[in-house]
């Protein structure tokens, strides 16, 4: 696995095995660390947009943010989503539904205790049939590495 960590760039271009880590990032746990530990032994260039050092109220840090993690969106090959249940993730329903709209490779994971777990399931059961819901960071990690 090689990791690019917000606000770091990757070089060169992403591969065509890469993903990016959509979920929840703010007032819930790293659970970007323990999926990526999961797929260390893979062969995934990953886009981590969870960084050490954010400071929501920094204007420009923000803005870098958003902008950082739309490029990469763009970029991935494929875009895991989590949906932790510490949060109800609005920016992350909003990618989701997004990205929903498009052909590119999606890997879904909704924790069992999520707010708005039932709206996820059937809203992409409507928009991407292809799509299977998993309940689990397991599950997600089992899923990206079936793609590969």
């Amino acid at each position: 696995m090689r990791l690019v960590e917000c606000p770091a760039e990757a070089a060169p271009l992403p591969a065509e095995h890469s993903v990016f880590l959509a979920g929840g990032i703010s007032n819930c746990p790293n659970w970007q660390a323990q999926l990526l530990e999961k797929l260390r032994d893979t062969d995934w260039l990953v886009f981590n947009p969870r960084r050490e050092d954010f400071d929501l109220n920094d204007p420009q840090m923000a803005e870098a943010q958003i902008e950082w993690e739309y490029r990469y969106l763009a970029l991935a090959g494929a875009i895991a989503f989590w949906f932790p249940p510490q949060t109800l993730c609005p920016i992350t329903l909003y990618e989701l539904g997004k990205w929903s709209m498009t052909d590119k490779p999606l890997l879904i994971g909704v924790d069992p205790a999520y707010a708005r777990r039932f709206d996820v399931i059937t809203q992409t059961r409507l928009a991407r049939p292809d799509v299977t819901v998993t309940d689990s960071l397991e599950g997600l990690a089992a899923q990206l590495k079936g793609v590969l």
